[in-house]
């Protein structure tokens, strides 16, 4: 093995070139662009015939220049990129029976072949690969000036200075009556201005009503909302008492979940699905989300942020949103991040695609606050220099949750006093918004949601909250539950876990992906979560681990995403199941919710349809075709650039 460097490899700025590994040389660095004026002939594989189209490139080695020809017809090229051996062609797709453009894009490599492939909106990516067939040291010269010949410095910064230089600038051509710019070298370089763009062109590109939200997949209109829906003929997990019933019926009325039975009756001007060959499930729930937090998901600028609320920066833009309605996520918990041994306030949502950051919140929803344990609290995993925060350690940990309840009771104490006494000749007590906060917990009116890993600290967290007379919500993570199971049991208190992540840190090499249906065996009420815009795409298949690892029933492995996690949020009286009087929560899958091979068709809240998959495709299909009909626009208007301009009027405004 053997490095070379271009100088002292100690020095700055010096950089290993290659490296010889057995007697094989690797580079480490780009090879200088090689000279690629010449003849070329390049053949693109299409479905039919392959294509033969020629390029030529003459002009200067650093900006060649370009003709096309396709069966003895000059195609009309709009600019070329060449850097690094890598080379961008835009020119005319007719010979693709496109009425936009191409897009060549491909490398020149070792061989002296350029390989690389063709895109337009006609037509699927073909690849090509170009042959040098010889040589050309002549500029082919345009006809007329529509600019038959594209200019790779087009694209180039070089050569920018001097445009005004020597020829005196635009308003001197154009007294000239020459459309060109005069660099200062002489020559002829297309103006950068273009043509003025047909706005009718845009019609049917750009949509005249504002979808909500303004960006990708936002919807106009809402979403459907029928007065009622019945499936019809499915398989439907209820995750309830019912269990699984086939060959069953759902009925949802006014957005609330009416009958789940067989052969009923559909209500006057009810959306009808024939779901023969379908699976039914409640909507899935996100107890552990950090998705649509804008500005931060952590408040880490002190231990203590009880006072802080994400439910003040739910963001109702993010794409994440529809991206989990497409992997039938109906709600979440979106909580604080783990900064803190007492983090801020969680956010209990559904995602009502295309509504307001408020339409969004459940209303009337329990309270929540994210707690946290561990290496993220006492920042060790923060860096060397994040020492200036008290706690630094796990019995800190502990002892700064034990003095802020007791200030918080101290604090509940001295209010009541108030209270009781004489109130028109004592000043209240001063607000505190963070004890206020803490108070709600003795109380029992805010639940803990506690991030978590080692045991012992597990342990010790439940110790303090029964010396403090309240308990533990649910403990998140909790990767090591399913060594004091029994103990969490008898405490009272949940676990939301992963299902199978481990060793990604220290405090966590203990895991093991049994974690979930250890716990469920002894009497822990379970859940899995994504902490994880991605993950949550498909809960439905971390739900299928808990019966590869443990070897949870399917439909108990499926209420660790509905019914379980709806109980932990405390809102398992509204959503979680398909039970009459609950919300009209439900998504259609193409099979058993559990198969790696079935897919989400549809996805509904309160009985509105949010998310539904041929829509869904139709959409991308008409994106797709939008955006290559604007860049088209853009290209053909820039096709123009080399065309004369008019010249200036003396004294016409902008003509100095």
């Amino acid at each position: 093995m053997l490095a070379i460097f271009d100088g002292q490899p100690f020095e700055s700025g010096k950089t290993c070139t290659e490296v010889w590994i057995d007697g094989v040389r690797y580079e480490n660095r780009a090879a200088d662009p090689r000279d690629i004026r010449g003849i070329w002939q390049a053949v693109v594989s299409t479905d039919a015939e392959p294509m033969n189209i020629g390029f030529t490139f003459t002009g200067s080695e650093k900006s060649p220049r370009l003709a096309v020809n396709y069966e003895e017809q000059t195609l009309t090229p709009s600019r070329i990129h060449y850097e690094g051996n890598e080379i961008g062609i835009t020119f005319s797709g007719g010979p693709f029976g496109d009425t936009g453009f191409a897009r060549f894009g491909g490398t020149l490599g070792t061989d002296g072949k350029i390989r690389g492939s063709v895109t337009s909106a006609a037509f699927p990516e073909y690849s090509f690969v170009a042959t040098r067939t010889g040589d050309a040291t002549e500029d082919p010269k345009p006809e007329s000036d529509d600019d038959t010949v594209a200019d790779a410095s087009e694209d180039d910064s070089e050569g920018r200075v001097g445009r005004r230089g020597a020829g005196g600038g635009r308003r001197d051509a154009a007294r000239r009556g020459q459309g060109r710019w005069s660099g200062a070298g002489g020559g002829n370089r297309p103006s950068r201005r273009g043509n003025k763009i047909d706005a009718s062109k845009f019609e049917g590109s750009i949509d005249k009503k504002l979808a909500m939200p303004l960006g990708a997949y936002g919807t106009k209109d809402g979403p459907f909302s029928p007065a009622a829906v019945l499936v019809t003929d499915a398989t439907i997990w209820t995750c309830g008492p019912d269990g699984i019933v086939e060959n069953a019926d759902l009925l949802v009325i006014g957005g609330k979940v009416v009958e789940v039975g067989q052969n009923l009756t559909a209500t006057k001007g009810a959306h009808i699905i024939d779901g023969s060959g379908l699976h039914v499930t409640p909507g899935l729930i996100d107890p552990h989300s950090h998705t649509a937090i804008r500005g931060g998901v952590n408040e880490g600028t002190q231990a203590v942020t009880a006072e802080v609320r994400i439910g003040d920066s739910v963001d109702c833009e993010d794409i994440n949103i529809y991206r989990q309605l497409a992997g039938g996520v109906t709600a979440a918990q979106l909580l604080h991040g783990s900064a803190n041994p007492i983090g801020g306030q969680s956010a209990l949502v559904k995602w009502r695609w295309g509504s307001s950051s408020e339409e969004m919140k459940i209303k009337n929803a329990p309270k929540m606050i994210k707690f946290a344990l561990g290496e993220n609290v006492k920042q060790s995993n923060w860096g060397n220099e994040a020492t200036g925060r008290y706690p630094q350690t796990r019995m800190g940990v502990e002892q700064l949750i034990r003095d802020s309840f007791h200030a918080a009771r101290e604090y509940r104490d001295t209010w009541r006093a108030w209270e009781n006494s004489d109130r028109s000749t004592m000043l209240p007590p001063r607000r505190d918004l963070e004890l206020d906060t803490l108070v709600e917990i003795l109380e029992g009116e805010r639940l803990v949601h506690c991030h978590s890993y080692r045991q012992d600290e597990i342990l010790m967290l439940m110790r303090v909250a029964e010396d403090f007379g309240f308990r533990i919500g649910t403990f998140q993570h909790i990767l090591e539950g399913y060594k004091v199971a029994p103990e969490m049991a008898r405490h009272g208190a949940a676990g939301s876990t992963f299902s199978d992540w481990w060793a990604y840190k220290f405090e966590v090499y203990d895991a093991i992906p049994y974690n979930g249906a250890l716990m469920r065996r002894a009497g822990v009420n379970v859940s899995f979560n994504s902490d994880s815009n991605e993950l949550a795409r498909r809960l439905n298949l971390e739900a299928a681990k808990a019966v590869k690892y443990g070897g949870v029933p399917p439909e108990e492995a499926l209420k660790f995403v509905t019914i379980n996690p709806a109980y932990q949020l405390r809102l398992d009286d509204r959503i979680g199941s398909l039970e009459q009087g609950k919300d009209g929560d439900f998504v259609i899958w193409s099979g058993d919710p559990l198969s790696g091979y079935t897919i989400c068709m549809q996805t509904w809240i309160d009985g509105n349809r949010y998310f539904d998959r041929e829509q869904d495709m139709a959409m991308r299909a008409r994106d797709k075709q939008r955006r290559e009909h604007l860049i088209s626009i853009v290209l053909e208007s820039q096709m123009g650039a080399g065309k004369p301009e008019k010249a200036a009027a003396e004294g016409e405004e902008g003509s100095r």
